[in-house]
C-alpha cells in the first residue's frame, strides 16, 4: 500500500530506501548527495561497480551497510567518457526500474520501502507522469511504500509502520 508523507527520507524507518541516479552518477546533487555524505563508502562501492561493469538506464544497484540498505535506480541517461555529466530522467528507464524494484523487493523479502518523488528532482520529470508507474507496479505490495513528497529537512515523517 503507498502512504505519502512529509519529511526527510534519510531518518525513515523503512527497511530500504529506493532513489534514482545515473548510471556515472557523481551523487553530488539532491538527495544522492545527503546519502554520499551519510554514507560515503556506498558512493565508494558504486563507483567501483559502474567502473566495473557500466550499468545502463533501467537497471539497479543495490547497496547495504552499517544498518542501510540503499537501491539505487538507474532513472537517467549517463555516459562513461570522461567529464560525462548525468542526463535527463526518462519515464521508460523509470519503468523499467520500478518492475526490477518490485523483484528486488520481493526478492530480499522487504518489510517496507521508502522513496522520494523519483525522477522528478535533478530527473526532471513531472510527478504527475512519475506517479502512475508507482502505483502500477509498487501500489499492491502488501507492505508499506512510503512516498516522500516533500521534503522537510531534519524531521521524521509521520509513518504507517
Amino acid at each position: 500500500m503507498i502512504h505519502d508523507v512529509s519529511g526527510d527520507i534519510l531518518h525513515t524507518r523503512a527497511q530500504a530506501i529506493a532513489h534514482g541516479i545515473s548510471p556515472n552518477d557523481p551523487f553530488d546533487r539532491g538527495l544522492a548527495l545527503a546519502l554520499r555524505e551519510k554514507w560515503p563508502v556506498m558512493f565508494t562501492d558504486y563507483r567501483h561497480y559502474a567502473h566495473q561493469t557500466h550499468p545502463t538506464p533501467g537497471e539497479l544497484w543495490e547497496w547495504g551497510g552499517f544498518g542501510a540498505r540503499i537501491i539505487n535506480l538507474m532513472t537517467q541517461e549517463g555516459s562513461f567518457e570522461h567529464g560525462a555529466l548525468p542526463g535527463p530522467a526518462a519515464l521508460s528507464h523509470v519503468n523499467h526500474c520500478r518492475k526490477r524494484l518490485r523483484h528486488s523487493i520481493e526478492k530480499l523479502g522487504l518489510t517496507s520501502i521508502a522513496l522520494p518523488r523519483l525522477a522528478t528532482g535533478v530527473g526532471g520529470l513531472d510527478w504527475k507522469d512519475v506517479r502512475p508507474l508507482v502505483e502500477q507496479h509498487l501500489g499492491d505490495l502488501p507492505i508499506p511504500v512510503i512516498v516522500y513528497t516533500e521534503y522537510h529537512a531534519g524531521v521524521a515523517a509521520k509513518e504507517p509502520l
